[in-house]
């Protein structure tokens, strides 16, 4: 037989850390903040190659399988984003952190957020955040929230209802994707 030998299952593991390490590095920074994204990341990582017996390709995609691994790696850091969430209502809009670099992504981030939205944010119920940061920050799909974080697509559905309408109330009616846009526009 001629050829080279099929890669061995660390090598492909490899090629999955390349392809995704930088994406999950970026939302990790967005939910908690660039000081815990090295941890996050490099734990998300490190449970994806414990667990890649595991790993259905039926169920979901690699990207969406380490999306709810991350999900659950953040989830511990949950307190951590909190604060941060609630210290940026207590900064207020305008105030603090304007020159820092992750500023210039125009993507939605929970550390840029301000003032009010923020502290809606880290009030929403643990479920209602993680699909919302999903959806706004992993621009995940329904499809892939439910199979990240392992709930129907309905669950889905009603969970991020839930959550802008909870917003929109803590805005004054506001659409709280069109202030998160203005925020970074």
């Amino acid at each position: 037989m001629t050829g080279d030998p099929p890669p061995r299952p660390a090598e492909r593991f490899e090629e999955v850390v390349d392809a995704y390490y930088a994406e999950i590095h970026r939302y990790a920074a967005r939910r908690l903040g660039p000081d815990a994204a090295d941890d996050v990341a490099s734990q998300t990582f490190l449970e994806a190659f414990r667990q890649r017996r595991r790993y259905d390709p039926e169920r979901a995609g690699v990207r969406t399988w380490l999306y709810g691994i991350t999900t659950k790696v953040v989830s511990r850091h949950r307190r951590a984003e909190v604060r941060a969430l609630r210290a940026q209502a207590r900064l207020g809009p305008g105030r603090g952190g304007e020159e820092h670099a992750d500023r210039t992504d125009a993507r939605v981030s929970a550390q840029g957020l301000r003032g009010e939205l923020a502290g809606a944010i880290a009030a929403l119920p643990r479920g209602q955040r993680e699909v919302l940061l999903l959806v706004a920050l992993a621009d995940l799909g329904h499809d892939e929230v439910a199979a990240a974080l392992g709930i129907s697509y309905g669950t889905v559905g009603s969970r991020l209802n839930r959550a802008r309408t909870t917003l929109r109330k803590a805005l004054g009616g506001t659409n709280p994707m069109l202030a998160l846009e203005e925020q970074h526009g």
